[in-house]
């Protein structure tokens, strides 16, 4: 079972003991059992016979006290570095094959599948602690009589195979169950993201709700439905089982040679008190089988739990001191794009978008603006700059040192940006320097938000601004990082007149003075001046990099990229 295997790599000396103890437990309980037998047939019941009574009770109670709490305490600490791990190894993943998983799996990977093995683990105690106690009534039954034990050993190897065949079925309509979760979170992100249009369109909404979502719904319900009706049929056959071994201990066995009354009352009193474990059992394992959906569908993922530890850096903001192997990000003096090239295919296209080659220098305390119309890559181009995406051809060079997968994670510390899309976090998670809320608070009266946010202790008291305030405090988050080289992805955008001149004409200066490298994504063409150098693309490639802003600006107006409509940005 992947669920029992992959607890066993956490701790199997836990294991072990939970089961020991469970084990334990259940021999402990067909002792009972034997005690009460013999007790329902003495009179008076002997002294012994008392003690052994309270003995066997008191270790029942006590070693199932014990599986239940190792095994839960270590199923939580599984789950929790699961939850752990997973995340860590989806930041640690490539954004192009995150981006190609699609966010909705990934959200469905780090709640519903960690949920559904979580729930799991908290059943695996009761599953081992039962599965203990069966096995000790089964040792009891042939202490009484080993034929009996052969007659209810076939009839749990009938229900078993039969089970194994019902459970396979049940699994497959789990796992189709799961694969429509994922598209269930898909339309739930859209309801989030897209609730303002579905508001403004009741046509739109209505198909939304009728042509997706219920029908999801719907898929998802008709699939787990089945799954746990399989289930409950074998559960149903198994208990058939017992009572027919009943019956035929009662009924039948008398009849095929001599047995005593004392033994078949025995045997009876055995299978009576097993039902309840044994029934117990079947009940929770459409948990284990969902968890094990789960588990094969993270792994799907390829977000494998075993992933290593991605190189980073020492030290806080500031203090970029490299480990052995990695880049000393202090001193640089140029970076070298040379012959970079990407690929990717978009929308519609019958080819794929082909990014580059693009050759390129980038120096301390240089102002570049990266211009061009919809499509033509310019966000593309700028996550190959960052490091975020690898190049398919050429590379890129920092002070001639190659970038590739043995730096690149300490390469990405030189920058400090504000995407298009950026988030937000509640805190300046990751800055530990001194007097961090008072140089914050700083930033925050120079880009005019102190009247409406405080920070304490790191954290903003409110997000509850505009688009353009929480760019501004995106924006003093990067500030505060002090990192060499910043890349603004259409920052201006979001910002009225008067900041957006302050962002051109006081901002910018003010990160070069400081020998900072700026590469800013803008169309604000009236501060193409402002810029030491305007770099253009047009469909993918550099057509332009004139150290004129005021020809970039013409050409930029003029550009056959801008013709291509509202495209989708790249």
């Amino acid at each position: 079972m992947d669920l029992i295997r992959f607890l066993l790599k956490k701790s199997w000396g836990l294991v072990i003991c939970s089961i020991t103890a469970g084990l334990i437990s259940g021999l402990a309980g067909a002792g009972l059992l034997a005690v009460i037998h013999r007790g329902m047939n003495e009179s008076p019941v002997s002294t012994s016979l008392a003690w052994s009574f309270l003995g066997l009770a008191l270790a029942v109670a006590a070693c199932k006290a014990i599986s239940e709490i190792l095994l839960t305490r270590l199923g939580q600490a599984t789950i929790s570095e699961l939850r752990y791990q997973l995340s860590k190894r989806i930041l640690d993943a490539p954004l192009g094959q995150l981006d190609r998983l699609g966010h909705h799996r990934l959200l469905a990977a780090l709640s519903e599948d960690t949920d559904v093995i979580a729930q799991a683990y908290v059943q695996l105690p009761l599953i081992g602690i039962n599965l203990a106690t069966t096995l000790g009534c089964l040792a009891y039954l042939g202490w009484l009589s080993w034929l009996i034990l052969l007659l209810v050993l076939g009839m749990m190897v009938i229900g078993a195979v039969t089970f194994q065949w019902q459970e396979r079925k049940a699994i497959d309509f789990f796992t189709r169950s799961r694969e429509t979760s994922d598209v269930l979170f898909r339309h739930f992100r859209s309801i989030m993201a897209g609730i303002k249009e579905l508001k403004l369109h009741r046509g739109r909404r209505q198909a939304f709700l009728d042509q997706q979502l219920r029908q999801t719904v719907k898929a998802y319900e008709r699939d787990f439905v089945a799954g746990m009706t399989v289930y409950s049929i074998a559960s149903s056959w198994g208990l058939f089982l017992f009572y027919a071994a009943i019956g035929t201990v009662l009924f039948l066995w008398p009849s095929w040679q001599v047995i005593s009354f004392d033994t078949i009352v025995g045997a009876t009193l055995v299978l009576l008190y097993m039902m309840g474990p044994f029934s117990q059992i079947v009940e929770l394992l459409p948990g284990v089988g969902r968890a094990n959906v789960a588990l094969n569908k993270i792994d799907a993922l390829g977000l494998s739990l075993a992933a290593a530890t991605a190189p980073g850096l020492i030290g806080g903001t500031g203090e970029m001191w490299p480990q052995p192997g990695l880049l000393d990000l202090r001193g640089w003096r140029r970076l070298d794009l040379v012959g970079l090239t990407h690929h990717y295919a978009r929308e519609g296209d019958e080819r794929p978008f082909r990014l580059g080659p693009i050759d390129l220098t980038f120096r301390p305390g240089e102002v570049t603006f990266l211009i061009g119309g919809n499509g033509s890559g310019k966000t593309t181009l700028a996550l190959l700059l960052l490091g975020l995406y690898p190049p398919d051809g050429g590379q890129i060079l920092l002070d001639g040192v190659r970038i590739d997968e043995a730096n690149r994670e300490s390469y990405r510390q030189l920058f400090s940006t504000v995407f298009c899309d950026f988030h937000l976090f509640d805190s300046l998670l990751g800055l530990e320097q001194e007097n961090l809320d008072g140089v914050a608070g700083v930033y925050l009266e120079r880009l005019q938000l102190d009247s409406k946010v405080h920070i304490t202790g790191g954290s903003f008291s409110t997000q509850a601004l505009s688009q353009g305030q929480r760019k501004r405090l995106a924006l003093l988050t990067a500030y505060v990082e002090d990192r060499p080289f910043y890349l603004f992805d259409e920052w201006a955008a979001d910002q009225d007149p008067l900041f957006r001149k302050v962002f051109y004409t006081e901002l910018l200066p003010d990160l070069k003075a400081r020998g900072k490298a700026v590469l800013v994504i803008t169309h604000d063409d009236r501060y193409f001046p402002l810029a030491d150098r305007c770099i253009r693309l047009d469909l993918g490639r550099l057509v332009e990099a004139s150290d004129s802003p005021h020809t970039a600006r013409q050409q930029a107006w003029s550009s056959p990229s801008r013709s291509h409509g509202a495209g989708t940005t790249t």
